[in-house]
């Protein structure tokens, strides 16, 4: 789907939003492309017939009370044959209500026609933003609130659907349906008549349209306040813990209750405009019919119509008068509609930085159980928000073989992982995998060949089993169970009451911080990578858990090379490379009895822990 927004001077039938001006008929056609590129089955018939069926309801709502017109007229006239002045009059009741009834059973049939239209379009604006919101960069999804996004997308979808159901099918007819009864009366009477129509209906839209602005700063009122009192029992009920640890229940509650307060005045004043709005609405109503009635009566009186004409123009105006019933919701509804739209394709509108290129190639195959081989050189990055990233880092993971990263918080191991994945690209240096520059490969082939174990497992809110198979969905039972195994987990899932079926909660939240560990490192397992990434994978762990997996990555080196990122120094004594990094260089890099003999960094970190574990020891004897 392709939609754009354009930022013009107001015209009218345009609306002002928090970040500039929306472009009414720009709107309308980025509408138009989403129900095109919908993809509902027989769309241009649906879309021909929908607006066929909608011209006749209009039609034959204007059309319709000349018929009883005509039938009360005939019925008056007083004919000497009274049985053929009764048939007439039957047979033009017939015809009004037949007529009246297509103009009824027109929109309904629309709707029927129209509805696969209008879901599919619906669909694929939600789906198509939603893919794109995921294909987006790190940087955008860390900037971002989730809840914020989320509701972006929803609402985008949401105005398809109501911006096609009342703006196209309900208020555009409705002014169809204005010059249609403007050409009857004028044709059928005088244009007096016409002109009646016209004016009330103007008067009326206009003071909506004035009255509704006024009304927006209310609304405004009543949304904050609605938006704080849910967030303050959200908050609250998400925090319950953090209340209930500091004794704030009684204080909480009191809050809510200010909150409510604020909203109930907030109600009030907005209930107040909207009586208001409907008083006015009612006495231009009023005034309208009123001034067709006496016209109608002074035609009449001069003998020019008949009562059924009366009866006739004071009906095409009040036809007129249903749909403009909802015109004041409907115009701040389709404002906000509007700014919804912006949204969504504001969000489509961003180009995500890290992308397939068009001649993107798969990873090329390797040999069975050799592992990849992973090639940082002088590779250079900086962060947005601040100035330290990396500078000409270089270094080769071999086949088969495990790096470990350590230093300070801040040195540059996190984002040394997130290259690898190629979450984020470097601004200058390369990264090969298996000797192809990962910038060259297509991104679902490499993340198959990298898989992430982080600090901060975090898990979908489905069982136990779907969170470890979401590595490979085609995977067995039998293949989830091994990997289970392999990750220390299979005791503890025997051991729960719906074992593979427990549902873990949302983020996986019903689970320890160690068994979420487990549970990621059971699904990087199951995935069988060629280079297997842990950031403090085991720092959640009890010694003896720790001790266990650790044995069972050593198995796991096995066939595929590791990228370990470690604050425990104890964790990666035994791998191949170790390279320190501070302020996002390697000042040291060795194995571990080098390192030490070097007597730097490394050394110093060394030292520092051992002191500190002897002196934990020492507080468990005593």
């Amino acid at each position: 789907m392709t939609v754009g927004m354009a930022r013009r001077s107001q015209p009218k039938g345009v609306r002002e939003s928090s970040k500039g001006r929306i472009a009414f008929w720009r709107a309308m056609r980025d509408l138009l492309r989403i129900v095109l590129s919908s993809g509902a089955p027989k769309l241009r018939l649906r879309l021909g017939a929908a607006l066929a069926l909608t011209v006749v309801g209009k039609l034959t709502g204007v059309l319709a009370p000349l018929f009883l017109g005509a039938a009360v007229n005939r019925l008056t006239k007083g004919s000497a044959a009274g049985v053929q002045a009764a048939y007439t009059f039957a047979a033009l009741v017939l015809g009004w209500a037949t007529i009246r009834f297509i103009s009824a059973a027109a929109p309904q049939l629309r709707d029927i026609v129209f509805g696969k239209v209008a879901m599919a379009s619906q669909r694929r604006a939600a789906a198509d933003a939603f893919a794109h919101a995921l294909s987006l960069s790190i940087d955008f999804h860390q900037s971002k609130r989730t809840g914020s996004l989320a509701r972006t997308i929803d609402r985008g979808a949401r105005s398809v659907d109501f911006l096609l159901r009342v703006l196209v099918f309900n208020l555009a007819p409705t002014a169809l349906e204005l010059i249609f009864a403007a050409g009857v009366l004028a044709r059928a009477y005088s244009w007096g008549f016409s002109a009646v129509a016209v004016v009330t209906v103007v008067i009326y839209g206009v003071l909506t349209f004035a009255i509704s602005d006024w009304r927006i700063s209310h609304r405004r009122l009543l949304n904050e306040a609605d938006a704080e009192a849910s967030g303050r029992s959200v908050d609250a009920l998400i925090n319950y813990e953090t209340v209930k640890s500091f004794g704030a229940e009684a204080r909480i509650a009191a809050a809510y209750d200010t909150a409510l307060e604020r909203y109930g005045d907030a109600s009030e004043q907005a209930n107040v405009s909207l009586a208001m709005l409907n008083i006015i609405q009612s006495a231009v109503m009023s005034a309208g019919l009123a001034g067709m009635a006496v016209l109608s009566g002074f035609e009449a009186a001069n003998g020019r119509m008949g009562p059924g004409d009366v009866t006739a123009s004071v009906l095409i105006l009040i036809s007129l008068y249903a749909p403009l019933n909802i015109l004041g919701f409907a115009y701040r509804e389709i404002r906000q509609s509007l700014i919804d739209l912006e949204e969504v394709t504001e969000l489509l509108q961003k180009t995500p930085d890290i992308a397939d290129r068009d001649d993107a190639a798969d990873l090329p195959a390797t040999i069975a159980g050799q592992g990849g081989a992973l090639r940082f050189s002088h590779v250079n990055f900086r962060h947005d928000a601040r100035a330290d990233g990396l500078t000409d880092v270089s270094f080769d993971v071999e086949a088969g073989r495990t790096v470990a990263l350590v230093g300070p918080s801040g040195g540059g191991k996190t984002t040394i992982v997130r290259l690898a994945l190629r979450l984020i690209d470097p601004q200058s240096g390369s990264i090969a995998l298996d000797g192809v520059d990962v910038r060259d490969l297509k991104l679902a082939g490499l993340r198959r060949a990298i898989a992430l174990v982080p600090q901060d497992v975090a898990l979908f809110n489905d069982t136990l089993a779907a969170n470890i198979a979401f590595a490979r969905p085609d995977a067995t039972r039998e293949d989830v169970e091994a990997a289970a195994e392999a990750a220390e987990l299979g005791d503890f899932i025997r051991g729960l009451p719906d074992g593979y079926a427990t549902k873990v909660g949302e983020r996986g939240l019903k689970l320890s911080g160690g068994e979420r560990q487990r549970v990621g490192l059971a699904r990087a397992l199951l995935a069988d990578p060629r280079v297997l990434v842990l950031d403090e994978a085991t720092s959640a762990l009890d010694s003896r858990t720790e001790a266990a997996i650790q044995a069972t990555l050593r198995k796991a080196r096995a066939g595929r090379s590791m990228l370990v990122v470690a604050h425990r120094l104890s964790t990666i004594a035994d791998a191949d490379l170790i390279l320190v990094l501070r302020a996002g260089r390697i000042v040291e890099r060795g194995r571990h009895e080098a390192l030490l003999a070097l007597n730097g960094d490394y050394a110093a970190l060394w030292r520092k822990q051992t002191r500190d574990l002897a002196a934990a020891l020492e507080e468990e004897e005593a």
